[in-house]
């Protein structure tokens, strides 16, 4: 299993990472315990969460996903086999947002508990906080990093410009610097990206892992009318997808899917995990099936034949 580091920090991680979202809330305790042992027993080991994951499903209150990992963690024993990442910043409640010193002491305590574990291995800035100046939370993160609870930091959601603004805060205060940046990208999400975040990721060494890497399920191929929405809760996100460039794009991913026979999914992410500066793409499963059709893009080498076609067509 090829194994890629983790922006300039010595920690390897595995080209796939898991997305957690989906503990807590459309995979139940049972079958998440069920996912990540598979994810693991295939030599995968960076898993992706957040403490918002999941507010937003009626009954839930933030945190479902960490407790699950938690508890997978207390029953397996796997926590060194495993690079966790978590993220911290969105609403958790009244008054519990942000990057601000003193919530993000009060947020790592709360996930550190819930994760049943004493350090965090990447942990996230989930959004900018335009109101808490970058150097102070920097030096928040960098006080965590001395009393040993968390490794290295990364943003999420940030724009271009203040993700360079961060990063030469850092270097000139002498701060942790950000190692990855966690941002939508896609075969169908591409300009954004690659024309305001790539070329910055690539001059600074980030290491960037793709959330929406499967563009809501518009990638796996299943969603080809309208009349496909229901196979799926997310399915009217769907919508915008379905136009020439949508079509054009899993044209072609029938086509190289066929070649290596695999399914669209695979393609997808195999060709997401081949692009400049990439360290591994976040996709999510909630059946051992599906995972191991995401796991099987981690063994696929696409031709130049076959990226060319995937990057033509999804071209814009």
């Amino acid at each position: 299993m090829e194994k890629r580091e983790l922006g300039k920090t010595g920690i390897s991680v595995g080209t796939l990472m898991f997305g957690g979202n989906v503990f807590g809330r459309t995979a139940d305790e049972a079958t998440s315990f069920k996912l990540l042992d598979t994810f693991t027993g295939a030599g995968l080991n960076f898993i992706d969460t957040a403490d918002v994951y999941s507010r937003w499903v009626p009954g839930n209150t933030g945190g479902d996903s960490e407790l699950v990992i938690g508890k997978w963690f207390k029953k397996s024993g796997k926590r060194d086999k495993v690079i966790l990442a978590t993220k911290v910043g969105k609403e958790m409640g009244p008054g519990k947002k942000g990057l601000s010193p003193a919530y993000i002491k009060q947020a790592v305590e709360d996930s550190l508990k819930r994760l049943q574990t004493d350090y965090i291995d990447l942990y996230q800035s989930h959004d900018d906080d335009r109101d808490t100046p970058l150097a102070e939370t920097l030096e928040a993160y960098g006080q965590l990093i001395k009393e040993g609870k968390i490794r290295v930091i990364g943003a999420s959601n940030y724009k271009a410009d203040r993700l360079a603004e961060a990063l030469q805060v850092s270097a000139s205060n002498n701060l942790p610097a950000y190692q990855t940046l966690q941002p939508e990208y896609n075969m169908y999400q591409r300009q954004d990206y690659e024309t305001n975040l790539e070329p910055l990721c690539l001059e600074q060494g980030l290491a960037v892992i793709p959330y929406y890497s499967l563009a809501s399920g518009f990638l796996t191929g299943k969603y080809r009318s309208e009349a496909d929405f229901s196979k799926s809760k997310r399915g009217q996100g769907i919508k915008k997808y379905l136009n020439d460039r949508g079509f054009r794009i899993l044209n072609a991913l029938d086509q190289v899917a066929g070649q290596y026979h695999t399914s669209q999914a695979s393609i997808a992410l195999a060709w997401l995990m081949a692009r400049p500066g990439i360290l591994a793409p976040i996709a999510s499963a909630t059946s051992i099936e599906q995972l191991n059709d995401l796991i099987k893009a981690t063994e696929l080498k696409l031709s130049e034949e076959a990226t060319t076609l995937l990057t033509e067509a999804s071209s814009y």
